[in-house]
């Protein structure tokens, strides 16, 4: 199945956080909260403005993301739980240092 989000709405696959800590401590599936990072996997075409103008959202598939905690709503697609969320509920874009340094 192909799934593609409306208007200003991204569709993202959570990125499933480190089952230890950095002292090398196993964190239970109880104690663990839901990641808050993510990855794009489709995007709407974008919003409108009050001129009736299409504006394109700032997010492409691919994106690592940051997302609020409560932000989205879940969904299964294919046996896969995603969320979908509006571009407004991502707090931004991770990049990676190959990235920055491309971009200079």
């Amino acid at each position: 199945m192909h799934f593609r989000p409306l208007h200003d709405r991204v569709l993202v696959r959570r990125i499933e956080a480190e089952e230890k800590t950095a002292g090398g401590i196993i964190i239970p599936d109880t104690a663990k909260e839901k990641p808050m990072e993510g990855e794009v996997v489709a995007v709407g075409p974008g919003a409108r403005d009050d001129a009736g103008r299409l504006v394109e959202l700032a997010v492409k598939a691919g994106d690592r993301i940051l997302f609020g905690k409560w932000s989205g709503t879940e969904v299964r697609i294919d046996g896969e739980d995603l969320l979908i969320m509006k571009e407004s509920d991502i707090l931004g874009i991770i990049e990676t240092t190959a990235e920055l340094k491309k971009a200079a």
